[in-house]
C-alpha cells in the first residue's frame, strides 16, 4: 500500500467538514470518548504551536456525474472533531480556561486556521480493506482484553476512580491480586465492577463497563461517596481479624463481602468481633467441603455458596445468592438489622 504524507492547514479541514467533504466517523470508528480536559488540552497545544501526530484519511464515495469526492478519517477522528467543534463553539466542548475563538486576536485567528496537520492519505481503499487498516492501527502484538480496550478507549473520571482504588495497600497487604492481574490490569477491572455495582446492582461479568465508563468519563459526581464507603468497609474488614489464609482474601469472596457490607452500612456495626469469628467460620466450612467435611452450621448456605463462588462465579445470579448467603450471616451484627 503507497501512502502520500502531506500538510493540511486546519481552515482547509474544518471547510471540507462544512461541506460535506470530510466524513468524520465512518461506522467502523470509535465513538468519541475524549474528556472535556482532553479536548482543552488539545487546542492547547494547537494554539501553542506544538505538533501532534499525524492523522490518516482515506478516499471515501466519488459521484460519478458530479465528479464531488468525499474522504473519511481513518484514524484521527477525535482530534480533527475537538478542533471543529473550537472552531464552531460546539456546546460539547466548554473552552473553560481556554479563550474561545471568536475571541481570540486576529493574528491568533489566522495563526489557528493556518496551522499544518500532517495528514497521510491511504488513498482508495475498499471497506473491507480500510477497516483492516483500522484494526490493525488500533490494536497491539497481542489481544487485549476488554479492560485494556477500555483503558486505551476511555481516561475519564470513572476509570480514574477505579484506578485509584486498585492501588491502595490493602491490595498488596492481602495479596488480592497476583502480578498477572496487574500485568493486565484485571485488578482496575475488578474495581471498576466494584464501583459499578455498589451504584447499580449486580451484573454479570463486566457487561457493564463501557457503558458506565462512557457514561461517567467526564464526570462522576457519585465518585466521593462510594470511594467513601468502599474505604468503610476495608476498614471494617480490617478490624476483623481474619486469618490471612482464609478464601475471604480471595477476588471473588471478597468483591461479595464488599459490596453486602457497603449495603448494610460499615459503621453500624455494633460487633465486629462477633462478625470476624461468624465470617471466618462460614468461609472455614465453604473450604471444608472441598476435603470432604460436611458444613454443620451453615449447611445449605456454605453449600450453595460453594457452588456459586467456584462455577460461573462471575454472572449475576450467582453474585447476588452469594451476596444474600453473605448479607444472612453479616446482618445480625449491624445496629440496623
Amino acid at each position: 500500500m503507497k501512502t502520500t504524507a502531506t500538510n493540511k492547514k486546519v481552515r482547509q479541514l474544518l471547510t471540507a467538514i462544512g461541506q460535506g467533504g470530510l466524513i468524520l466517523q465512518p461506522d467502523f470508528q470509535r465513538r468519541l470518548v475524549w474528556t472535556i480536559k482532553n479536548k482543552q488540552e488539545f487546542i492547547k497545544t494547537v494554539l501553542e504551536g506544538l505538533p501532534f501526530p499525524e492523522i490518516f484519511l482515506c478516499d471515501g464515495h466519488v459521484d460519478l456525474t458530479t465528479g464531488m469526492g468525499t474522504q473519511q478519517v481513518v484514524d484521527g477522528q477525535q482530534r480533527i472533531t475537538t478542533l471543529y467543534q473550537y472552531f464552531t463553539a460546539s456546546a460539547e466542548l466548554p473552552v473553560g480556561p481556554l479563550t474561545p475563538y471568536e475571541e481570540l486576536e486576529d493574528k491568533e485567528k489566522l495563526d489557528f486556521l493556518n496551522y499544518d496537520v500532517v495528514v497521510r492519505d491511504l488513498g482508495e481503499l475498499s471497506d473491507e480493506r480500510v477497516r483492516q487498516v483500522f484494526y490493525r492501527m488500533n490494536s497491539t502484538n497481542y489481544s487485549l482484553n476488554a479492560m485494556e480496550v477500555n483503558n486505551a478507549r476511555f481516561d475519564g473520571a470513572l476509570k480514574r476512580a477505579a484506578q485509584d482504588v486498585s492501588e491502595w495497600s490493602f491490595f498488596d497487604d492481602h495479596r488480592v491480586f497476583n502480578a498477572a492481574d496487574i500485568r493486565r490490569m484485571n485488578d482496575i477491572k475488578w474495581c471498576l465492577t466494584l464501583i459499578i455495582t455498589l451504584i447499580s446492582g449486580y451484573f454479570s461479568r463486566d457487561t457493564e463497563h463501557e457503558e458506565y465508563l462512557e457514561q461517567y468519563n467526564s464526570e462522576f459526581p457519585e465518585a466521593e461517596k462510594v470511594v467513601g464507603d468502599i474505604s468503610a468497609a476495608i476498614e471494617l474488614i480490617e478490624k476483623l481479624g481474619v486469618d490471612s489464609k482464609s478464601r475471604i482474601w480471595q477476588k471473588n469472596d471478597l468483591f461479595t463481602l464488599l459490596v453486602e457490607i457497603v449495603g448494610l452500612g460499615p459503621k453500624e456495626c455494633d460487633d465486629t468481633s462477633g462478625l470476624g469469628v461468624a465470617l471466618a467460620s462460614f468461609y472455614a466450612e465453604v473450604d471444608g467441603i472441598s476435603s470432604g467435611a460436611p458444613p454443620e452450621e451453615y449447611k445449605e448456605s456454605a453449600e450453595q455458596y460453594r457452588v456459586d463462588v467456584i462455577s460461573g462465579s462471575n454472572e449475576r445470579a450467582r453474585r447476588i445468592r452469594r451476596g444474600e448467603i453473605i448479607r444472612a450471616i453479616a446482618k445480625p451484627f449491624f445496629a440496623n438489622k
